[in-house]
């Protein structure tokens, strides 16, 4: 096989627009499954994973190898749920070109719109699904999709609709044929006019793409099929058109035609521009899809599941063999290839060879991550891995029971492998390990798969959050300890003046000690001391920050005083000290970059305020949305990833990071103090 005869397409767009059904529908249509699955029935070749058929949506890509008039199509269904927007990412640094799967009932979904703007400068079509049903309106939805994207927007097919305005003929514009949901039909007489005028408009679009095609259409004002495909595939590869189809995927109507259309007009990977990489030394090259050049090819996603491990490769140049070793520039490691698969769901077909421009597998790479390049040791190349967006949705996450802490971190890298879009970090400070992704059905999906893959019951709560503590006012104290045992005592005195400083952070020690009432080789004990108090402040056991300490004064005795006396002594001095300085809580604070369609500005602002949120701009980005910049405190933020998709339909999209620490007012004070010390007693 040759990239001549191979597509790579994903399918994305809104959850429940259908694609796992049409994915499914192409694959029955060409023979590739002998019975039709449904979702309802948790029977569909993409869906296979128990938590995709509990739940009846798509949590994780999926492969679907379709034969079509001796052209390999590699379809790839990716969820349409936008906690799993990581899948979508994956599949499109894969694919060609992308297939928007619509509603012809929704119209113009949140969905459509993201996935539009996460496909950058990606070729792409649209296929609006559920035309058949009655009150779909495939007119209503084509207008919608224009006033949205524009110009690029290109039907290439007419419609009939019944009263109840279900569509029951398609009529494909550039092959001038008809389709019901019995198959070919003829074009009815009374949409020739509205055909004619329309296969026009599509003529026009296809010879704007091409010089010598526009030259031909002022000719002759008419262009055969041949040469519409040809200027709308050249359309489609640099973007300036986006052909819009139409069908069922239940019923089949249209699909045929989807897939005539994919060999038409979807680019080969040969035809496309060369991928940027980098070389060994860091520096920047190109390298083209070259079937004869030396191997490289991108792993752009990991299954790992109770049927194995396998990697899923793309290959940008030379072909991939079992008998192969490939060099990891992100590891420094040759692997040893071994077998390589062909996946259709969850089944992997063994395969020789991936050739240029193909999608496979290789099982038990444990080694190998997403994202990675796999090359010829003597051509290094590091092909663009895929940038996922960066977490904004925390949760806590315990074993329910204690001693399985090992096990659960063991099954969270497990899971990671297959999902690199969420993180998992043990909070020193907080003694929690916490886990963050894009939303609270994705981390449930995870806590899920731990149960069920590795048998770990979790629990979830919201992230303490990282107070810290500092005082107001100078305070001096003694700290004195003295314990006289059977032998020698313990003896250690001091006098420490405690004061607020704002160079740095960490306490600062200084000594003041005048005709050695205090030996210098305690001075480092008497420090120690002070440092570990500092890890629990008074107010709430929070670490203490932005304090200077100055030892003034004390004594000591030749016998009973020791290191540990010393320690013992600032400590008491520390714990006397600092609830008469003016101790009070410091909470940390992030800045907050909201992008939102300009009609929700102010719900968005009206809900910063009750955050306690100050709004420092407003930058409108000149496509109908408006950057808001604010900073927020971290502990108003736990539940702002659901609460922003509610208010603005699933439009806004954010990013949040940790600047720095500010004084907490007293309401927010008194209930982190309520809660630590609530926290201290269930311990």
């Amino acid at each position: 096989m040759t990239a001549n005869e191979i597509r790579n397409i994903c399918l994305l767009g809104h959850g429940g627009s259908g694609k796992t059904t049409l994915a499914e529908q192409m694959l029955f249509m060409t023979k590739g499954t002998d019975r039709f699955g449904k979702t309802v029935d948790g029977n569909t070749t993409c869906d296979y994973d128990a938590e995709e058929i509990k739940r009846q949506i798509s949590i994780s890509l999926a492969f679907a190898p379709v034969k079509y008039n001796n052209v390999k199509i590699n379809v790839m269904d990716a969820p349409g749920n936008f906690d799993f927007s990581g899948e979508a990412l994956s599949a499109i640094r894969a694919a060609e070109c992308a297939v928007i799967v619509g509603n012809a009932k929704d119209g113009l979904s949140v969905g459509m719109e993201r996935t539009w703007k996460m496909l950058g400068k990606k070729p792409r079509m649209m296929f609006i699904n559920r035309v058949e049903e009655a009150n779909a309106d495939y007119a209503a939805c084509v207008d919608a999709v224009k006033a949205k994207f524009g110009t690029a927007i290109a039907p290439i097919v007419a419609t009939k609709a019944d009263a109840n305005k279900a569509v029951t003929v398609i009529v494909d514009l550039l092959h001038n044929k008809a389709y019901d949901a019995k198959g070919e039909c003829a074009i009815p007489g009374d949409m020739a006019d509205e055909v004619e005028a329309l296969r026009a408009e599509l003529m026009e679009a296809a010879a704007g793409a091409d010089e010598e095609l526009m030259e031909k259409f002022f000719e002759t004002m008419e262009l055969s099929a041949a040469d519409m495909a040809k200027g709308l595939k050249i359309g489609v590869r640099d973007g300036s058109v986006c052909p819009v189809l139409c069908g069922s995927a239940v019923t089949g109507l249209g699909v045929d035609m989807l897939l005539k259309t994919i060999v038409d007009l979807v680019p080969v990977a040969t035809d496309m521009p060369a991928e940027k990489a980098k070389d060994e030394s860091g520096n920047e090259v190109e390298v083209a899809f070259d079937p004869n050049g030396p191997t490289a090819a991108i792993v752009f996603k990991t299954i790992s599941d109770q049927y194995g491990k396998f990697s899923m490769i793309k290959v940008v140049r030379g072909k991939v063999t079992g008998d192969m070793s490939l060099y990891n520039p992100a590891t420094g490691n040759t692997e040893k290839l071994g077998r390589l698969y062909s996946m259709k769901g969850k089944k992997g077909e063994e395969i020789k060879e991936i050739c240029c421009g193909d999608i496979g597998a290789i099982g038990k790479m444990d080694r190998v991550k997403t994202g990675n390049t796999l090359c010829d040791a003597k051509n290094v190349v590091i092909l663009e891995g895929i940038e996922y967006p960066a977490p904004c949705y925390e949760r806590a996450i315990a074993p329910k029971v204690k001693q399985e802490v090992e096990k659960m971190g063991t099954g969270l890298n497990k899971l990671n492998e297959e999902d690199p879009t969420f993180h998992v970090s043990n909070n020193a400070e907080t003694h929690q390990t916490v886990i963050s992704g894009t939303g609270d059905i994705q981390i449930d999906v995870l806590c899920a798969k731990l149960k069920s893959r590795f048998g770990v019951e979790t629990e979830l709560s919201a992230p303490r959050v990282a107070y810290r503590e500092k005082i107001r006012s100078k305070v001096e104290k003694r700290g004195r300890y003295k314990k006289q045992t059977g032998g020698s005592g313990q003896f250690g005195d001091v006098v420490i003046t405690f004061e607020p400083q704002n160079e740095q952070e960490d306490m600062i020690f200084e000594e003041a000690v005048f005709g050695g009432s205090v030996p210098k080789n305690y001075f480092p004990a008497v420090e120690k001391g002070l440092r570990k108090c500092c890890l629990n402040g008074v107010l709430a056991g929070y670490p203490v920050v932005f304090l200077k300490a100055t030892l003034t004064d004390g004594s000591y005795h030749p016998v009973d005083s020791s290191d540990i006396a010393f320690q013992l002594a600032a400590g008491l001095a520390f714990k006397e000290a600092l609830p008469e300085a003016k101790p009070v809580l410091m909470e940390p604070i992030g800045e907050l970059k909201v992008t939102v369609p300009d009609s929700f500005v102010g719900d968005v602002m009206g809900d910063l305020n009750k955050r306690r949120g100050r709004v420092m701009g407003m930058n409108p980005t000149g496509d109908g949305e408006t950057v808001l910049e604010a900073e927020v405190p971290m502990a108003e933020m736990m539940s702002y990833a659901i609460d922003l998709r509610s208010m603005t339909q699933s439009r806004g999209t954010f990013v949040f990071s940790f600047v720095r620490y500010e004084d907490c007012p007293a309401a927010a004070q008194e209930k982190a103090i309520a809660e630590a010390k609530a926290m201290a007693e269930a311990e």
